[in-house]
């Protein structure tokens, strides 16, 4: 019996797929911000209903070019849940994660610990989305503007979440989303930097862009401003027309995949509803995308049993995130961080793809439920 794993790249037609590629091949113009990367950039901002998008070639680089834009420096406010990404990149920026607590009902970073850790170091906040459940944006931007902080939203998880009928993209100086194929919206591999910015358009090539749209564009590009001319240093973060091929034809079948991961988890609720496992809290005013299935177990011996239980059936769960980002062997100061600690041990995501099957999720449940009741006993 083949295994059932966590999770699987959507695949659309691949006759679709070629059709576009042929356009780009056609053109003879391959890579270098080109006219589909263009117009696939233009196809997230008229679907997601953002401002201004920049495509790169992955969701890490995203938030490198998103912190060199920002230009952040010295200590980073920051969550220990989440990829291993939004730390590693402080530190390969040169700056210092500083890390807080998590609240226990949305996993996310608690605004309630963040300005007890700003000292005169801190210039920016970089919090996750985790599992694309919004952070509390509204508490976290009054905290940034009362302290002069840009806020910077690893938003990998994110795309298709609106909080108030409004793309959670929306929120912060710059929000980053992946397109990895592991992700519900995906180019393969890719990235995009969704700028705000409200400041006096300028021109960039016969366009009217944001100062800050601006500077993404450079540091994106070897800090190109023209064919012979540059602005600063920049870094080649750009992705390629094969990629934003796959990305546009994806993107037409957006609400479907919402709509299938939507299906897949009222199997599951219906399935673990008798065992009161702990998942993200989502409020009231937000649109979740539900792109993954995350649950938190007793502790870590539970989550442990379940997982070596199903692995022996051929179902494949997955610890995401552990370990807490605070406990990497490069991190000096891990802070106090109990709820990261007990949430990244005990947590599993259990499967969840396009097109796995209400009987398939419905076993699963089953199965997590046995194993549970096991432990438990």
């Amino acid at each position: 019996m083949s295994k059932i794993l966590v999770t699987k790249p959507f695949q659309a037609p691949f006759e679709e797929i070629t059709a576009e590629m042929q356009r780009a091949w056609d053109a003879e113009w391959l890579t270098n911000n080109g006219p589909l990367l263009k117009e696939f950039e233009a196809g997230l901002n008229e679907y997601l209903g953002t401002r201004e998008c920049a495509v790169v070639s992955n969701g890490t680089v995203a938030i490198q070019v998103a912190m060199q834009a920002l230009e952040v420096s010295g200590e980073v406010i920051t969550t220990p849940f989440s990829y291993v990404a939004t730390t590693s990149t402080i530190v390969w920026e040169r700056c210092t994660p500083v890390f807080v607590d998590v609240d226990p009902k949305t996993f996310n970073i608690d605004p309630a610990q963040i300005e007890a850790a700003i000292t005169p170091k801190t210039t920016a906040i970089l919090a996750t989305h985790v599992f694309g459940v919004p952070c509390d944006v509204d508490a976290i931007q009054t905290i940034a503007d009362a302290h002069g902080l840009k806020v910077i939203y690893d938003a990998a998880h994110c795309f298709g979440t609106e909080i108030n009928g409004e793309s959670v993209l929306n929120y912060g100086d710059i929000s980053t989303l992946s397109l990895h194929a592991t992700k519900l919206m995906h180019s393969v591999e890719g990235g995009a930097i969704f700028v705000n910015d409200a400041s006096t358009k300028v021109e960039e090539f016969g366009n009217q862009v944001s100062p800050l749209r601006y500077r993404v564009n450079r540091l994106r590009n070897f800090g190109h401003c023209g064919p012979e001319f540059f602005d600063g240093v920049g870094i080649n973060a750009k992705n390629s027309e094969m990629h934003a091929a796959i990305g546009l034809v994806n993107l037409r079948y957006a609400d479907e995949i919402m709509a299938d991961r939507a299906r897949q988890h009222k199997v599951y609720n219906e399935a673990l509803a008798a065992l009161e496992l702990v998942m993200p809290e989502v409020p009231n005013n937000v649109r979740w995308n539900k792109s993954y299935y995350p649950v938190v177990f007793r502790d870590e011996t539970e989550a442990l049993y379940v997982k070596d239980g199903l692995e022996d059936l051929g179902i494949l769960a997955r610890r995401y995130f552990h370990p807490a980002l605070n406990t990497l062997p490069y991190i000096d100061q891990p802070g106090h961080t109990p709820n990261a600690a007990h949430i990244s041990t005990s947590i599993l995501c259990l499967p969840l793809y396009f097109g796995l099957e209400n009987e398939t999720v419905a076993r699963i449940g089953a199965e997590v439920a046995r194993l549970c009741n096991e432990c438990r006993s």
